[in-house]
């Protein structure tokens, strides 16, 4: 049987993304208990209808969601509601992580017979709020089949990868390309500036073109006029998924010297503060 309205949802994490992702599933009419390492930021969700969950409660739930930082604070939260899970539950991880520690968790999971689905998206922010994300999916075909509806409310396209830990992968290759190319469009940018061009006229001027893309269309304008509020991309972020890519690249002997220079210069923007700022601030860094 599918998931659908009937079914209730724990989701675990409220930052940038889970918000969003939470707020399109009570919407479209699905039960959903919400949970934060920082109670505070459940607050404007369950005064939309969302109710507050207690870790100690998990087992109610057949689906658990969660959107988490990092591969340390997956392990961490995981571990935190293992004693409590039961037998045939269903755990959908929307974050970012390693595909190593994917393998691991979800090992971990089968040992409890709880299935484990890494589920990683890419389209910001505003493919969160609107539904438009993309989905990759790593793990069971008919569990994955059961999730549709819930990846419906989400996302304008899920597409099951593989077996446990592809999601990720697909999703650190993304990011490779994402993160990447972000050094690339400020180094464009200031480029444009110093030979004296309009750098706001450069978005709708290439758009279209072969160096257009949905990243190049939301940071070069946002770096021509030095706007890097709000944040739709942490520099944190984008240096822990280019991370995972040069260490997955390593562990099969594979040289990606561009993605390894890029992580360089995001890692050193991070270092001088920025960590929790905007990706497209990291055209300060170029500038300077």
């Amino acid at each position: 049987m599918p998931f659908d309205q009937s079914t209730p949802i724990a989701f675990l994490g409220m930052g940038l993304m889970g918000t969003r992702m939470a707020t399109r599933l009570c919407n479209a009419g699905y039960k959903v208990a919400v949970w934060n390492r920082s109670p505070e930021a459940c607050v404007a969700i369950i005064k939309q209808g969302a109710n507050a969950l207690e870790l100690e409660q998990i087992g109610n739930y057949p689906v658990i969601l969660m959107c988490l930082a990092d591969d340390a604070a997956v392990q961490k939260v995981f571990e935190r509601i293992q004693p409590f899970l039961r037998v045939d539950q269903t755990v959908v991880d929307f974050s970012s992580l390693s595909v190593s520690a994917t393998h691991q968790l979800a090992l971990t999971a089968k040992q409890q017979n709880v299935t484990w689905i890494d589920s990683p998206v890419s389209g910001g922010t505003m493919g969160a709020e609107q539904g438009s994300l993309v989905i990759f999916a790593g793990g069971d075909a008919e569990t994955i089949q059961r999730l549709e509806p819930i990846y419906q409310v989400l996302s304008q396209r899920i597409t099951r990868m593989g077996e446990s830990g592809t999601g990720q992968a697909t999703k650190i290759c993304n990011q490779l390309i994402v993160a990447a190319n972000s050094t690339l469009i400020a180094e464009a940018v200031a480029l444009a500036n110093l030979a004296g061009v309009d750098t706001t006229l450069l978005a709708p001027a290439l758009a279209g073109g072969f160096a257009d893309s949905k990243p190049f269309q939301i940071l070069a304008p946002r770096m021509a006029s030095h706007t890097f509020e709000p944040v739709q991309w942490k520099v944190q972020t984008l240096s822990k998924d280019l991370n995972n890519a040069v260490k997955l690249a390593e562990a099969f002997d594979l040289k990606i010297p561009v993605a390894q220079k890029a992580l360089s210069q995001l890692q050193a923007h991070q270092q001088n503060g920025f960590s929790e700022q905007d990706l497209a601030t990291i055209i300060q860094y170029i500038e300077q």
